[in-house]
């Protein structure tokens, strides 16, 4: 959001910290941007937003979700992390300065389906953590698995389904995701 918002703008913005505030359980900063129309739920966990933090318009987050200082979440992304306040096995954790493209999606819990007698709705979830580290850029739709780390500095290009670890300061594209480029030199 620009810095020098509208009146509309700015309490626009101001209705939607207000509406996120009611839950005790979620903790926003005093410089995050959050727009009245992005739906934000701590479930059982706990969600904190850092410093400057922008969420748009139909943004979901929900579960355990804590994201650092000037991060960006756009329209239509999806970020559901699980476990509770004691527990944050499942959890999804970004780090500073991310950036996260419209329609991007993350879900830390997996369904269990090893039992093909037994309904898979009876068999429970896999819960695994997400880890954004700083500075990374997620693309639109990408799709980030249940126990990712996505390392700092990365981009993920548009599209992609991220199933594993992607290196610090990696360019990873496709599905799955695979590392098409570093931008860093190796140094020996």
């Amino acid at each position: 959001m620009p810095s020098r918002a509208t009146l509309g703008g700015r309490l626009t913005m101001w209705c939607g910290r207000q509406l996120v505030k009611r839950h005790r359980s979620v903790t926003v900063s005093k410089g995050c941007l959050i727009h009245p129309g992005a739906r934000i739920h701590p479930r059982n966990g706990v969600i904190r937003f850092g410093e400057r933090t922008y969420v748009a318009d139909a943004a979901v987050i929900q579960g355990n979700v804590c994201l650092g200082d000037d991060c960006s979440i756009q329209t239509g992304s999806i970020l559901i992390g699980y476990g509770d306040r004691e527990d944050h096995e499942g959890s999804i954790r970004i780090g500073h300065g991310v950036r996260i493209a419209p329609m991007v999606l993350m879900v830390a819990a997996d369904h269990v389906y090893a039992d093909p007698d037994q309904p898979i709705r009876r068999q429970g979830l896999r819960r695994a953590s997400i880890i954004i580290e700083d500075d990374a850029w997620l693309a639109g739709r990408v799709s980030v698995t249940a126990g990712v780390t996505i390392g700092r500095g990365s981009v993920v290009a548009g599209g992609a389904v991220v199933t594993r670890d992607v290196p610090a300061f990696s360019v990873v594209a496709g599905v799955p995701a695979r590392v098409i480029k570093h931008r860093r030199a190796h140094s020996s």
